[in-house]
């Protein structure tokens, strides 16, 4: 917008209140608000602090002003008042600048002036975003010293920073003294006890609030899925519905990431349908969260879909497609995406890398491969970690690449985890290199990363040698060290409701029904056995013979 013309400045030149009434004019800019400025220097109003409050606010605080062009205005102000120190720490805690805001705080106090309520609730706010609990414990100190705590969104602001900064008991104790706890007190200590894996404290405290709102719900959901408590999650996201309460943004994903690990798609289509239903804006988070659960149930087209609809899309987003079409045995496509993600300038992280590199490995695509691992330090200026290294290990050593990737691990910057190690041994299994799976063996020992399955995974190496003397040795040695292996376990989706069966196990409720179907299912084969089923007949034969949970 243009600057008002000189006609119209000499109009308003007699009434402050008129020249004030220009900054609530729609499209002004901060070129418009100069002439302004302008008008209340020459006027002499500009002392008065309710015309540079306002002057000031809109600088600061509205989304069409200049945050620099207010710290010009206000270090020109001989008194400030109070609340223009508020408005200005205020400015750089929603813009999530906290060290300025603190800054502020300091050179306030420095100027003789003594902080309000409303001073506390920006600052202890720049605490929370900064973690920094040594100050925040100082701030509540003068909160205290100046007779502040009796204050609603004070407290309440104290409970979130202590919450927040990990120091819950600090929280809880706050939480106790206070008179007046609203639905924000109650959420904020919920919170706390969920980031700091208290979830029967959370959940307890959940169960006895007066009152829930939508963030309630959400931040007692995010608490489950953080615990990777997904089952307990999805059955919260249910019971929020039947109170009556719409699912916000932060529900949403948190439900979507609970559907995602627990391979409950029918769920998840519905909270699809419901976000569409809703207009939801299909954001970075959002968006991302739908395209994780479409692809590890098993929907990567649909995943696709989602992502092709999403009107910006970040790191985030491209990592999760790239990592579901790899485990769908779409190589190619990830690493074609991996590359239009690099020329539509989105830097990639350390996710990223894995993902792609996993893709590579499974296509076999070593050269491209040692490309992209080498691109990390000298293109994107990302130093390899271990999981990295595992990833070209095991891209060699799935190619025959041996040699090369033994002497990758040797030469690795860092300590090799079970990751890499068990990667050269898995090639090892796949190439038959009996000697070079001894060695990696005893290497998982000395780090004492040796679980049933690597002894397994050796003693059947050393079987298909017909090496039986060491077959036994392996087992011998397991029984010695009381070594197990883990048993197996599978997810399914049964009416919305994800169900596992873990092998070895019979106490599902529905197990007498279930071996029943498979018995019956056995009989069907039987009789197909005679046209030609023989082998599969006997299959279902020997997996009925097992026990089923």
């Amino acid at each position: 917008m243009h600057p008002p013309p000189p006609g119209l400045l000499t109009k308003y030149l007699a009434s402050d209140k008129g020249t004030l009434s220009l900054l609530r004019r729609c499209g002004l800019t901060i070129r418009g608000v100069k002439p302004i400025h302008a008008l209340l220097v020459v006027s002499g109003a500009i002392a008065d602090p309710y015309a540079a409050g306002k002057l000031i606010a809109f600088c600061a605080i509205s989304g069409r002003g200049d945050l620099r062009y207010a710290h010009l205005i206000f270090r020109g102000l001989p008194r400030p008042s109070m609340f223009l120190w508020n408005t200005m720490m205020r400015a750089h805690v929603e813009r999530d600048e906290p060290i300025p805001a603190l800054n502020l705080y300091c050179q306030m106090l420095a100027t003789g002036n003594l902080p309000n309520n409303y001073t506390f609730s920006f600052v202890l706010r720049a605490c929370l975003h900064l973690s920094a609990l040594a100050d925040g414990r100082k701030l509540h100190a003068q909160v205290a010293k100046l007779g502040w705590e009796s204050y609603d969104f004070v407290q309440n602001e104290l409970i979130h920073m202590y919450a927040t900064c990990g120091c819950v008991d600090s929280a809880r104790r706050v939480f106790d003294q206070s008179l007046h706890r609203d639905v924000i007190s109650w959420t904020a200590m919920v919170h706390g006890y969920a980031v700091s894996a208290r979830i029967e404290e959370a959940r307890e405290l959940f169960d006895k609030m007066p009152e829930r709102n939508a963030v309630s719900w959400s931040a007692m959901m995010t608490g489950y899925v953080q615990a990777e408590m997904f089952r307990e999650a999805l059955a919260l996201f249910t019971e929020m519905q039947r109170a009556g309460t719409q699912p916000n943004h932060a529900g949403v994903v948190g439900a979507l990431t609970a559907c995602a690990f627990l391979g409950a798609l029918d769920q998840g289509r519905w909270i699809h349908a419901y976000v569409e239903r809703k207009k939801m804006e299909l954001d970075r988070i959002l968006g991302t969260a739908l395209i994780d659960m479409y692809a590890k149930c098993g929907c990567i087209q649909t995943a696709l879909q989602v992502f092709g609809g999403m009107p910006d899309r970040d790191v985030f987003a491209y990592t999760s497609i790239i990592s579901g079409l790899s485990n769908h045995g779409h190589s190619e496509k990830a690493i074609e995406l991996f590359r239009k993600m690099e020329d539509d300038s989105v830097k990639p992280n350390e996710i990223t890398f894995i993902c792609v590199l996993t893709s590579c490995s499974r296509v076999g695509l070593v050269a491209e491969g040692k490309n992209i691992f080498d691109s990390m330090s000298t293109a994107h200026g990302i130093e390899p970690g271990v999981e990295h290294y595992g990833c070209l290990v095991d891209l060699l050593g799935r190619s025959g690449l041996l040699a090369e990737a033994a002497t990758t691990v040797r030469e690795m910057p860092m300590e090799p985890d079970a990751y890499v190690l068990g990667a050269l041994l898995n090639s090892c299994r796949i190439h038959g290199n009996v000697e070079l799976a001894k060695e990696t063996v005893e290497s998982l020992e000395e780090l004492g990363l040796d679980h049933g399955g690597v002894y397994v995974l050796l003693s059947n190496m050393y079987a298909s040698a017909n090496r039986w003397q060491h077959v036994a040795e392996v087992r011998k040695g397991m029984e010695s060290k009381r070594v197990r292996k883990v048993p197996g376990c599978s997810m399914i989706e049964v009416d919305g409701v994800a169900c596992e069966f873990v092998a070895g196990d019979s106490a599902h409720h529905l197990n007498d029904e279930i071996l029943s179907t498979l018995k019956i299912m056995d009989t069907q084969l039987k009789v197909s056995s005679a046209e030609g089923g023989a082998e599969i007949a006997e299959s279902w034969r020997e997996l009925v013979n097992k026990p089923i949970d």
